[in-house]
């Protein structure tokens, strides 16, 4: 018995109003990861698959790509038109609190849809505050008139760092700019925890 063959036991059990209490470790650790189908687990190459085991393998289709930003679990994930996982990797998100402008800089939360691209040239217009702008972001696509983007880095600690954007590595933002995002693709930022 593989994980795949438990997991998709798993809505039989739970309709059945059974518990699992346990699973046995040879069944935990096997196929990590465990994306089943077509998919490649890592289609930007970038060796980064943090959340694949995070994130639901699917969600309900509404017939237009999906980019989810988890800025508790530092992670993202795309799913295509028919809801099935096809990429994730680590990100990091608009920090609670950004000293060079003396305010919160999180990242806003809900549902949003991409307005504009750029390619590996793009560039912060505000960023950083001494120069009024320059910072890197390359293959930005935006999700906000306000200047919210998700967009490739370098710096991509285990916690929210960003001035509002999110972060994402360099090959995961260029597979997701040239592959997966287009205009209209719909941008989900869930709600931040406490003290993260």
């Amino acid at each position: 018995m593989r994980v795949i063959t438990l997991l998709k036991l798993l809505p039989i059990i739970v309709l059945m109003g059974c518990t699992i209490t346990h699973i046995p470790m040879e069944f935990a650790s096997q196929n990590k990861p465990h994306l089943s189908g077509p998919y490649e687990p890592d289609p930007d190459n970038d060796g980064d698959t943090k959340g694949i085991n995070y994130f639901p393998q699917t969600r309900p289709a509404t017939g237009n790509k999906i980019f989810i930003f988890d800025p508790t679990y530092h992670a993202w994930a795309a799913y295509d038109k028919e809801g099935v996982l096809v990429n994730t990797g680590k990100a990091s998100g608009g920090s609670y609190f950004c000293p060079d402008v003396d305010r919160a800089c999180k990242t806003i939360v809900g549902n949003h849809k991409i307005i504009s691209k750029g390619g590996a040239g793009c560039i912060s217009h505000r960023f950083p505050l001494k120069t009024h702008g320059g910072a890197p972001m390359p293959y930005c696509m935006h999700f906000s008139p306000k200047g919210y983007a998700i967009h490739g880095s370098t710096e991509i600690p285990d916690y929210n760092a960003s001035h509002g954007c999110i972060r994402v590595t360099p090959a995961a933002a260029k597979w997701l700019n040239e592959n997966f995002v287009g205009i209209g693709t719909t941008v989900i930022v869930l709600p931040y925890l406490p003290n993260t």
